[in-house]
């Protein structure tokens, strides 16, 4: 039945209008990067908000989105803006009814290792500072910032949120300074979740770079040699549960923040980082099976000589990887190649340990792992997915 000709009225069920009124509104800043949109996937799939808007920079054109992520970040959801910009920031969080964003992620930032401070600067504390400043004038009823595990002084035993920090990466510098900033907005309703390696389909971060050199050790028969020893703390976490604890966090504030002791401070901040412990020798074990190939680790001795020489020693490992990776991708008809790459970056070959204590999150807002620790099956589903999007050799 139409009103006017032409124009059809949708049914709507009253219940459904109810649902949707209760349901969040969520803006998430950085929307198209890797844990942005596996945060949108999950809404999506979830049914979880009443209204999505991602922010980011990137083209979703330009974006490497994988099929499934097409409704979630869909153009009628996108907004390209750069958040960082004072005079972009109300567009960012102005909407249509003149509401506040019920929820807003801050999962933007600075990405790539080995920048100039600058960069990290502006793009990843300045522009905490300015979402930060605008969510608290417009009563944003959680502000969550993803951080980073970094941020500790490196410890082979298990950091808790009380531990000490040192940062180890200029990343992580900017991302502490970051928190301690947003931490003195009068107003703000911040939520502070600091991760381990984040791994899962698409990535291209760290552990995708191992899968990538360890292709490449493949197909020149060659062993894959690592720094420093098999005990070396690399823990991790599953992008799906990243997702699923960055909206737990949101859940759980606006909820009134059941469990939070104040004297842990008066910002919730939580370690997110799944149960394996993941080490160097867990990476070691996984590429040996999944490649056939023979590994070995330098031990202190060595890598004490080579870390006195680390540019030569980095040099030389992408002078010796990089071309047989563009020959693996030329024989293999990949005419447009993805974000993967076995280029190492200096910044992460470091002899510093990233073990995190993740016990206060699970105790104090009942969250569970649904992908507990770093397995074979686990990173053969990175792997399918790099073949579905046409990126592995």
């Amino acid at each position: 039945m139409a009103d006017v000709v032409g124009q059809i009225v949708p049914t709507v069920a009253p219940e459904d209008i109810v649902d949707a009124q209760r349901k969040p509104s969520v803006l998430i800043i950085g929307g198209l990067g890797y844990i942005g949109r596996f945060l949108a996937l999950h809404l999506h799939n979830n049914k979880l908000a009443s209204e999505v808007r991602l922010v980011d920079k990137v083209l979703p054109q330009l974006a490497w989105l994988a099929p499934e992520f097409d409704e979630p970040c869909s153009q009628d959801k996108f907004m390209q803006a750069d958040a960082s910009r004072e005079q972009s920031i109300a567009r960012v969080f102005d909407r249509v009814d003149g509401k506040s964003w019920d929820y807003v992620f801050n999962c933007g930032g600075e990405t790539r290792y080995s920048q100039d401070d600058e960069v990290y600067k502006l793009r990843s504390l300045q522009l905490s500072m300015i979402a930060g400043k605008e969510a608290a004038k417009r009563g944003v009823k959680v502000f969550v910032e993803v951080s980073m595990g970094m941020v500790y002084k490196p410890d082979p035993v298990p950091r808790r949120e009380t531990d000490k920090t040192k940062p180890w990466m200029k990343m992580a510098k900017y991302k502490l300074m970051a928190e301690e900033e947003l931490a003195k907005i009068e107003g703000l309703n911040l939520a502070v979740v600091r991760l381990a390696h984040v791994y899962g389909e698409y990535s291209s971060k760290y552990i995708a770079t191992a899968m990538a050199m360890a292709r490449t050790y493949q197909h020149l028969e060659k062993e894959m040699k690592f720094m420093y020893t098999k005990d070396l703390k690399i823990n991790t976490v599953h992008v799906h549960d990243v997702a699923r604890a960055l909206w737990r966090t949101a859940e759980w504030f606006s909820q009134g923040k059941t469990g939070w002791d104040i004297s842990w401070g008066n910002v919730p901040l939580f370690n997110v980082v799944d149960h394996g412990n993941t080490s160097q020798g867990t990476v070691e074990k996984i590429i040996s099976e999944i490649f056939s190939i023979p590994t070995s680790f330098l031990g202190q001795l060595l890598s004490t000589f080579a870390r006195l020489n680390l540019d030569h020693v980095v040099d030389d490992v992408n002078d010796e990887l990089l071309g047989p990776w563009a020959d693996l991708l030329a024989s293999a008809n990949i005419q447009r190649p993805g974000p993967l790459s076995p280029f190492m970056e200096k910044e992460l070959l470091k002899d510093m340990d990233l073990a995190l204590d993740g016990l206060r999150f699970e105790s104090v807002t009942g969250f569970r792992y649904e992908v507990p620790e770093l397995t074979k099956a686990e990173i053969e589903k990175m792997i399918e997915s790099y073949k579905r999007m046409n990126w592995w050799p």
